[in-house]
């Protein structure tokens, strides 16, 4: 591999300007995670530690190995949607390490409306079964939940991919062989009692954690018993009693001792042998992104610079350097591991769609995990494409992207527009993991684009009644169409309705990505088949 030539003057005006601006953008996203990593509002939190309990994230940071990485999924999750009272939609999902396996960690954080799921939770939770049945992850349920958010009920409990979903992947996961451990450190209620009932072991906290598939103010309107909620499903009678639960616990810490020994007998499986090597950082400093990233996505960024911040040494190994320029494809190694990137330099054409696809084509035949940089306007549209056969060209790219079985990882670090999200593997072409940059943004196509067409349809219309738009007609139109486009395309609008698995800073995608790699090792991946390319 040779080392990427950077051509960016890190010493010019432009680019510290550069720098500077997308530094205030970081700031904005650094407060917003403060605030939700804080949990629920102050009285609830103190109330949560006058009853000997710990908080979602303190649980996870006993549970997961010291000095090892945990990667927290979607945390701004239901940003800006119920005034804001579900930060992190109230549930901590993650992936960390325990006794050297990774491991997918579920946590519900009572502080927030008592752990109860509105429709975002519920999406988190099932998300992240969906990411522990692809990577055959082992999970862990740290369960302090009051069920369902029932103002909400009509939002979580019906349909194919609501509350009841949780149990029908514990039960695929089961299926599956792959473990999971529930501790119940709080309330286990209703539908929610079936977590701790479907897991392979369950620890219980004495005093505290409770289950029971129907509450004490339900069984005395059903029944006319009176019954506290420790007599009905406490920790001791499910451990000496009925048997759902199998280790009784003292305490929030005494109960995370136990999952991690019982992590001592669960064996890591590695399906996927990869070749690896030694990690090296970056040549060039990963905080000069911070001058490169695209903040106004009119200008063109050399998506070769963003990759030379990415990837071990700076090495790339770049396929087809000189043909369909608008798509650069290659060989690289993010912390030690082996992967292909395709990365958005431009407007899709038929070339570049025909590049793509032979560049998966290699991955695929090589087993070599892939990672898309996005940053695409979309394909390429005129009559002079359209009879060059771009729709079939594209079909080719996107084909392979679908059907290529080794894991794809996505990266939105600028915009993500029309059918070039799907090319680049979005949200609808199952990537492992699909994370965005906090200027990025998201939508069928831009802002001025989409004005442009509604407000000439528009036009259009008013044309065959004899009447027309006034200049100031016109333009409330415009500024009302590209005030709900940058507002509905930003990154988290996107994230608090999980479109991705979370905002990152630039800097942490090596990491990020090397963990999620590692992550994807756990299951076989040399079965990709191909169907019928559109000659």
């Amino acid at each position: 591999m040779f080392r990427i030539q950077s051509k960016t003057d890190i010493s010019r005006k432009e680019f510290q300007d550069q720098k500077e601006e997308y530094l205030k953008i970081l700031a904005l996203y650094k407060e917003r995670m403060a605030l939700v990593m804080q949990g629920g509002p102050e009285q609830a939190i103190k109330r949560h530690k006058e009853r000997g309990k710990l908080l979602a994230r303190e649980r996870i940071d006993l549970l997961v190995d010291r000095n090892t990485p945990f990667i927290e999924l979607s945390p701004l999750a239901a940003f800006d949607l119920y005034n804001n009272e579900f930060p992190a939609a109230g549930i901590v999902t993650g992936i960390g390490v325990i006794h050297g396996k990774e491991v997918m960690i579920v946590a519900n954080d009572a502080t927030v409306k008592g752990g109860t799921y509105v429709k975002e939770s519920i999406k988190k939770h099932v998300r992240a079964q969906e990411i522990a049945m692809e990577n055959r992850l082992p999970c862990v349920y740290l369960v302090d939940s009051g069920g369902v958010f029932l103002p909400e009920q009509a939002n979580v409990f019906p349909d194919k991919y609501h509350f009841g979903r949780f149990f029908f992947n514990q039960a695929r996961l089961s299926s599956m062989r792959i473990p999971q451990i529930a501790v119940v450190m709080g309330s286990c209620t209703a539908g929610g009692a079936y977590v701790p009932a479907m897991s392979d072991e369950t620890i219980i906290v004495r005093n505290q954690g409770t289950i029971f598939i129907g509450g004490p103010p339900l069984v005395k309107a059903a029944t006319g018993e009176s019954v506290t909620a420790e007599e009905l499903g406490g920790a001791e009678v499910h451990t000496m009693i009925s048997g759902v639960a199998d280790h009784l616990a003292e305490n929030d810490v005494h109960a995370i001792q136990i999952c991690r020994n019982i992590f001592e007998s669960i064996h890591r499986h590695e399906y996927q042998p990869v070749v690896t090597s030694a990690i090296e950082e970056p040549y060039y400093d990963p905080e000069e992104l911070y001058g490169i990233l695209p903040i106004d996505l009119r200008k063109p960024v050399d998506s070769r610079e963003i990759i030379a911040r990415i990837v071990d040494g700076s090495m790339f190994h770049e396929f087809k350097e000189k043909y369909a320029p608008t798509l650069v494809t290659g060989f690289a190694r993010i912390m030690g591991y082996e992967i292909g990137i395709l990365a958005n330099n431009g407007v899709l054409f038929s070339e570049t769609s025909l590049k793509g696809a032979h560049f998966i084509e290699l991955c695929t035949s090589r087993n070599i995990p892939i990672l898309f940089l996005q940053n695409i306007t979309g394909f390429i549209v005129g009559k002079q494409y359209e009879h060059g056969g771009i729709a079939r060209d594209g079909a080719k790219f996107v084909h392979a992207v679908a059907n290529a079985d080794v894991p794809k990882f996505t990266v939105i670090f600028g915009g993500s527009f029309g059918a070039g999200n799907y090319a680049m593997a979005g949200r609808a072409y199952e990537p492992r993991f699909l994370f965005m940059y906090p200027n990025a943004k998201i939508s069928v196509m831009g802002g001025e684009q989409a004005a442009n067409v509604l407000i000439t349809v528009k036009e259009d219309q008013l044309r065959t009644k004899g009447q027309q738009l006034s200049p100031e007609e016109r333009e409330q139109m415009l500024q009302n169409i590209l005030q709900k486009y940058e507002e509905e395309g930003s990154a988290y609008f996107s994230t608090a309705r999980l479109w991705d698995d979370g905002i990152i800073d630039p800097v942490d995608t090596r990491r990020i990505i090397g963990l999620a790699i590692a992550v994807s090792r756990n299951k076989s991946y040399s079965h990709t088949r191909y169907g019928v390319f559109r000659m």
